[in-house]
């Protein structure tokens, strides 16, 4: 059974940082590259940033750059998404997804959420 699980989200103030993780299990991890994808109320899902399959490269949405790390551990079969400098634009609910050539997979999403 294909699962990708999403870890790490909570409650953030302006400026902190927070990891999320993606634990993936039942496909080959390591020949899908891992998307981070962010939706927030009314707004379409957008991209935040790709990681190739060996994590040699990478790629993030312009507003994020220079904060977003994507990294992953094949050996542990887990995708990371660490945030930095969080501001109230970053406060959405927070997907990983797996993709190689057709298949792709979707985790449920987790929630980022800022506190008042």
């Amino acid at each position: 059974q294909v699962q990708l699980v999403e870890s790490g989200g909570g409650l953030v103030q302006p400026g902190d940082s927070l990891r999320l993780s993606c634990a993936a299990s039942g496909f080959t991890f390591r020949d899908y590259a891992m998307h981070w994808y962010r939706q927030g109320p009314g707004k379409k899902r957008e991209l935040v940033g790709v990681i190739t399959t060996t994590g040699s490269s990478t790629i993030y949405l312009d507003p994020v750059k220079g904060r977003f790390t994507i990294s992953r551990d094949n050996a542990k079969n887990t995708a990371y998404l660490q945030m930095s400098s969080l501001d109230p634009e970053d406060t959405e609910v927070y997907y990983c997804n797996a993709r190689h050539s057709d298949d792709e997979y979707w985790g449920q999403g987790v929630q980022v959420t800022g506190s008042a």
